[in-house]
């Protein structure tokens, strides 16, 4: 049976692996996550290596570099410029944003269009808001559920940092309260192994080390969870959010 476990508190989209998200009030879920997430990265045409994107733990200032939109945003749609920390706007595909990064990087990167995403795990992550905080005042710092790039996050019933790990194996629904169909649904697979962006400063790409240090220390490295989509739908704020342990859920073994 499934029981109601939160709400959704806010929705989050990054459109560029590893720049600045988008907060949203309303998301399409698709069968490879939320619509435009995660759709463009920076290749390293270089790197010889198994990963050739760029991400923020290669280069903290790409988390200051913003997507924008020049023309009216559909659902989803990739962004037409971003913004450089010092305040240009810049064609996505252009050969001047990749100039820019490249020469902040040292080396050459170009700009790839990815249909069904580039994701570390799961198209989807999600944080409950009482984790986000719990793991601030460990590491005595202002809570910002930007450090931790959540797809989801969730304001629990129980308020209790960590609920979310009690959700992997099960299925969490999502749903107006007063609407008896159907909404997306999400199958939690494992816990978010966290890396050093949780240390950057959202606003300057500043390192704390003491953020990582005290996931480490007191979860085993580990706050927030992932998930894959099992029911595609819309997405909201203020969404209630059911869940359902594997064994109540049809078709779970």
């Amino acid at each position: 049976m499934a029981i109601k476990v939160g709400e959704v508190e806010a929705l989050f989209r990054y459109p560029v692996k590893s720049m600045a998200g988008q907060l949203l009030e309303v998301a399409n879920l698709g069968w490879h996550g939320v619509e435009g997430d995660r759709r463009l990265a920076l290749r390293r045409p270089d790197d010889r290596g198994g990963f050739p994107w760029l991400t923020a733990s290669k280069l903290p200032e790409l988390i200051l570099f913003t997507p924008q939109h020049h023309e009216p945003a559909a659902a989803g749609s990739l962004p037409t410029h971003i913004r450089t920390p010092d305040g240009e706007e810049l064609a996505v595909f252009g050969p001047e944003l990749a100039a820019e990064i490249g020469r902040r990087h040292g080396s050459t990167v170009e700009m790839m269009h990815l249909d069904r995403g580039i994701f570390d795990e799961a198209p989807i992550s999600l944080i409950t808001s009482a984790t986000v905080s719990e793991v601030s005042r460990l590491a005595a710092h202002r809570p910002d559920v930007r450090r931790f790039r959540p797809n989801i996050l969730i304001s629990s019933l129980r308020s209790v940092p960590f609920a979310e790990d009690d959700w992997v194996g099960g299925v969490l629904s999502f749903r107006e309260l007063l609407d008896a169909s159907e909404g997306p649904a999400i199958t939690i697979t494992n816990r978010d192994e966290r890396c050093s962006m949780v240390n950057l400063d959202p606003e300057s790409a500043r390192p704390s080390a003491e953020v990582l240090k005290a996931i480490v220390r007191e979860r085993d490295n580990k706050a927030g969870v992932y998930g894959t989509v099992t029911r595609r739908g819309r997405l909201a704020v203020g969404q209630s959010v059911f869940f359902e342990p594997a064994a109540d859920h049809p078709g779970r073994p």
